[in-house]
């Protein structure tokens, strides 16, 4: 250091006239050795900074309040790991879209009532744990997200909520048969904090560009913070439930009509595997019913307490879903069970006909048996009409049996 070098040299002294600055001069530091060495000390701490920003990733988001909305850029179709979306939003108003997640939580707790959306579609578990460190999301919560594979539940922590819902999806095809997919599911995991919401999603459905889109269109809503976008992913993953049964209300009508045509035989793999795939649809509907119970009674802190009336409408409708489900389920049990009563009557009627033609049939080989033992003594053996009136005894007996069984519906 300057200072150093300077103490070393001995003893400061006066310069000529008595100014201070040469060496030898006696008590007290050098002027200019002085502001040089707080010239260099600046310099040493704006290197430092400098340093400290360029091992940062860079961000074009300005931290602070943002006045003027950023374009939003469209992004591509996204492999699996993808950030979908990053936004922030303020008093219903969306601030910058399309940022890093650091930055957008930064971004938004300067921001008046803002929130960061963030939208993740099946990533791993190394990119989850990174936002929730920053985000404070629970691990165990973390390594549901991740995994996939739960029923809807929400689950309460310390800062945060984690909600899971399960989305359904109708597959289209001309008729459902022992080995047709009428109905596949996904998953949405949120995480809803106080400013910040994270979705994960898992499936090729329930995609959110279009529900972010309709959530901007309504800033009314979108004033309510984190809570409107639980709201609006719960009603879209419910409507898509509506959806879903008004298709297969088509499949189990014609299902039931086919079970009593008589132009065909009845299939009961058919009513089966459609029983199979609303049970699917079933173990996705039924179990939501308790997180949106909670949400419009108990009221989490989170959850801002004026969109308990929309939960409750939300709640409404899963139930009509939830009624419907259960008649389809009913009415193909009985729809199962008309089916193989149709199957042993066609059965029956099967082995009446067989039953008929034999008990014929037996009339005329037990006639032909007894006279063809040869014995010697036998009526009418050695007569001549013998043998024709034996064939019309057997002629007869086959028509009045014949006409018995068809009377009685046998044949």
């Amino acid at each position: 250091m300057v200072r150093d070098d300077a103490a070393s040299a001995g003893p400061m002294r006066a310069g000529p006239g008595g100014h201070p600055g040469v060496p030898g001069q006696v008590g007290g530091e050098h002027p200019v050795l002085g502001a040089l060495e707080d010239a260099l000390g600046q310099a040493s701490a704006n290197a430092h900074r400098l340093a400290g920003a360029l091992s940062r990733p860079v961000s074009l988001v300005r931290v602070g309040r943002k006045r003027r909305r950023a374009p939003r850029v469209e992004l591509p179709a996204t492999p699996d790991g993808r950030v979908m979306a990053c936004g922030v939003y303020s008093q219903g108003q969306c601030v910058t879209m399309d940022v890093d997640h650091s930055d957008a939580l930064r971004v938004a707790r300067t921001e008046r009532d803002g929130f960061a959306w963030l939208g993740l579609f099946e990533p791993s578990y190394d990119q989850l744990a990174a936002i929730a460190q920053e985000y404070g999301l629970d691990k165990l919560a973390v390594e549901d997200a991740v995994t996939g594979g739960q029923r809807p539940k929400l689950e309460q922590y310390e800062n945060h909520l984690f909600v899971v819902l399960k989305t359904a999806s109708y597959v289209a095809h001309t008729e459902v048969t022992d080995t047709s997919e009428v109905v596949t599911t996904g998953e949405i995991m949120i995480f809803l904090g106080e400013d910040f919401v994270v979705t994960v999603r898992h499936g090729q459905h329930g995609e959110m560009t279009r529900l972010r889109g309709r959530l901007e269109a309504a800033p009314e809503m979108l004033r309510h913070g984190p809570t409107s976008v639980l709201h609006a992913i719960c009603d879209s993953v419910v409507d898509n439930y509506v959806d879903t049964v008004e298709k297969i209300q088509v499949d189990v009508d014609q299902i039931e009509a086919g079970v009593f045509r008589r132009d065909q035989i009845p299939s009961t793999e058919s009513a089966y595997q459609l029983k199979r795939e609303l049970l699917e649809l079933k173990h996705a509907v039924q179990p939501l019913a308790g997180p949106l119970r909670t949400l419009t009674t108990d009221g989490p802190r989170l959850v801002d307490a004026a969109m308990r009336r929309y939960f409750r409408d939300v709640a409404d409708h899963l139930e009509q879903v939830s009624e419907r489900i259960e008649h389809f389920d009913e009415l193909l049990s009985s729809v199962l069970q008309a089916t193989l009563t149709q199957v042993t009557i066609a059965q029956n009627e099967d082995m009446r006909r067989i039953s008929a033609w034999v008990a014929i049939a037996a009339v005329p080989t037990a006639l032909a048996g007894i006279y063809g033992m040869n014995f010697e003594h036998m009526p009418e053996l050695r007569q001549t009409w013998g043998y024709p009136a034996v064939l019309a005894v057997m002629a007869t007996a086959c028509l009045f049996l014949y006409r018995s069984f068809k009377r009685n519906g046998w044949l």
